[in-house]
C-alpha cells in the first residue's frame, strides 16, 4: 500500500488454494484459478492499473468466530478430523449435518471451513482500511450452506459471515451501514437469503438479491425464489430467469437490480460472482458471455457497473463454476475489471512452464467466453412481468427505508 493508488484486498494462500482444490464438487479448480491470475501478471507490483492489488491471506477462523451463525453440534462434528473418516458409527450425524451425497466429508474439511470462513471475515476486516476500496475472495461465495447443515457443494456460509462482519463496519457519527448482497450465480441464493429473510415490518439492513434460472425441481427449490410480491419480504428479492439467459436478458435483468439499488442506497456490497451461468458451463443452461465491458449486459459489464459506478466498499466472491478453466478465465478477467484495468478477451493463455494447466485452455487459448446459441426462452412478457413485479418491489423497499 505504498504507492498511493486504492487497493484490492486478493484474499488467497497456498493453504487456502490447497485445501479449496480438494473441493469433491470443485476439484483443482482453485489452483486453475489462482495460477491463471499469477501466470497473467494481476499480482505483479508493476500491472498498470488503477487499484493496486495486494495479497492477503486469510485468517484461519476459530471456532467462536464461525458459531456466530453456525450451530455449535454443526461446528463440532465438520470440524472434528475424526469424522472426515469412512466410519459406520457417525454415519447418522452425517445425514443430520448434511455431510453426503453432494457435500460429502473429505480430507481436510475442517481447515476448508476454517479457512474459507476465515477468509470471508478477513475481507471484511481489510475493508475497514481506508484506501481498500474492493477484496476479492474467489474461494468464497458459497451461499447454499445452511445455519445448522452443509448443503449445495457448500460447507460454510461465508457469505453469511462476511455480510455479519460488515454489519458491524459503523463509523462515527454515521447510520449503521446498509449492506446490498447480489448474487449472480446460476443457483438460487437459499443459504444467504434465508438468513437474512425477514417478515416483520421493520427496516432491515441486509437487502439480498438473487439473479438465477428457475424450473421445476431445479435446485434450490426454496419458497424465497420466486418474483417478489404484494406479501413478500422486499429485503429479500429474487429474479429468476427461463432457460438461455442471453445477454440482453441480462441487461433487461438489470434495470431492476439498479431500480433497487438506487431506492436501497447501499453502502457496501457483496457481489456474489458465481459462473455456472456462463455458456460452456456443464450446467448448460444459459447463454451468458463474459464480456466484454462494452457489451451491455455481459457478466464483465454488470460487474464493471457495480466496481465503478456503485458507490461504497466492495466485496467479490466466487461461487459455482464447473468449467474449471472457464471459472479461471472469468474470474481473472473480473480481477482485471476490479483493478481498473480489463484485459483484452483475446489475451493469450501464458504457456510459460511456471502454467502447469495451460493444456486445459485447448482449444481456444485465450481469456475470452463466448457466448451461447441456445434460444433464449426469456420471451418479452416475461421480462414486462419481471420489471412490472421490481417496480413494486422498489416501492416497499422505499416506504420501509425513507
Amino acid at each position: 500500500m505504498d504507492d498511493g493508488r486504492p487497493v484490492v484486498a486478493y484474499i488467497a494462500s497456498l493453504e487456502l488454494m490447497k485445501v479449496s482444490s480438494l473441493l469433491p464438487s470443485n476439484p483443482q479448480r482453485s489452483a486453475v484459478v489462482h495460477t491463471l491470475a499469477r501466470s497473467l501478471g494481476l499480482y505483479a507490483r508493476d500491472f498498470s492499473s488503477k487499484r493496486a492489488l495486494v495479497l492477503v491471506p486469510p485468517q484461519k477462523a476459530e471456532p467462536a468466530d464461525l458459531i456466530i451463525y453456525h450451530t455449535r453440534e454443526y461446528l463440532d462434528f465438520v470440524l472434528d478430523p475424526d469424522n472426515a473418516e469412512q466410519n459406520s458409527h457417525n454415519a447418522a450425524a452425517k445425514t443430520e449435518y448434511g455431510l453426503e451425497e453432494d457435500c460429502p466429508m473429505f480430507p481436510r474439511v475442517s481447515d476448508y471451513v476454517r479457512l474459507v470462513g476465515g477468509a470471508a471475515i478477513t475481507a471484511a476486516k481489510k475493508l475497514q482500511h481506508p484506501r481498500c476500496e474492493l477484496a476479492i475472495c474467489w474461494d468464497g461465495g458459497r451461499h447454499h450452506a445452511k445455519k445448522e447443515r452443509a448443503e449445495g457443494f457448500c460447507y460454510v456460509a461465508d457469505c453469511v459471515l462476511a455480510l455479519m462482519a460488515m454489519r458491524r463496519m459503523v463509523q462515527p457519527g454515521q447510520r449503521k451501514p446498509r449492506i446490498m448482497y447480489l448474487d449472480l450465480d446460476l443457483h438460487f441464493s437459499d443459504g444467504v437469503s434465508q438468513a437474512f429473510h425477514q417478515t416483520s415490518s421493520t427496516s432491515p439492513h441486509i437487502l439480498t438479491f438473487s439473479i438465477h434460472h428457475t424450473a421445476p425441481g431445479f435446485y434450490p427449490t426454496s419458497p424465497l425464489a420466486h418474483l417478489p410480491t404484494p406479501n413478500s419480504d422486499p429485503f429479500t428479492l429474487s429474479l429468476p430467469l427461463q432457460q438461455g439467459a442471453s445477454n440482453r436478458t441480462f441487461f433487461r435483468a438489470w434495470r431492476c437490480v439498479e431500480l433497487i439499488h438506487t431506492t436501497f442506497d447501499p453502502d457496501l456490497i457483496v457481489l456474489q460472482c458465481g459462473v455456472d451461468s456462463l455458456a460452456g458451463d456443464p450446467c448448460a443452461i444459459f447463454n451468458w458471455s463474459l464480456g466484454p465491458i462494452s457489451e451491455e449486459g455481459s457478466l464483465g459489464w454488470c460487474v464493471s457497473r457495480v466496481v465503478n459506478h456503485w458507490r461504497g466498499k466492495k466485496l467479490l466472491l466466487g461461487g459455482g463454476g464447473y468449467d474449471s478453466p472457464n471459472a479461471a478465465r472469468a474470474w481473472a478477467y473480473l480481477t482485471s475489471i476490479a483493478l481498473g484495468n480489463p484485459l483484452p478477451l483475446d489475451t493469450e493463455i501464458p504457456s510459460d512452464d511456471s502454467h502447469e494447466y495451460f493444456p486445459q485452455y485447448a482449444p481456444s487459448f485465450v481469456l475470452d467466453v463466448p457466448a451461447g446459441t441456445m434460444q433464449d426462452r426469456n420471451t418479452n412478457e416475461y421480462l414486462e412481468s419481471v420489471e412490472r413485479a421490481f417496480e413494486a418491489a422498489a416501492i416497499a423497499v422505499h416506504t420501509r427505508t425513507k
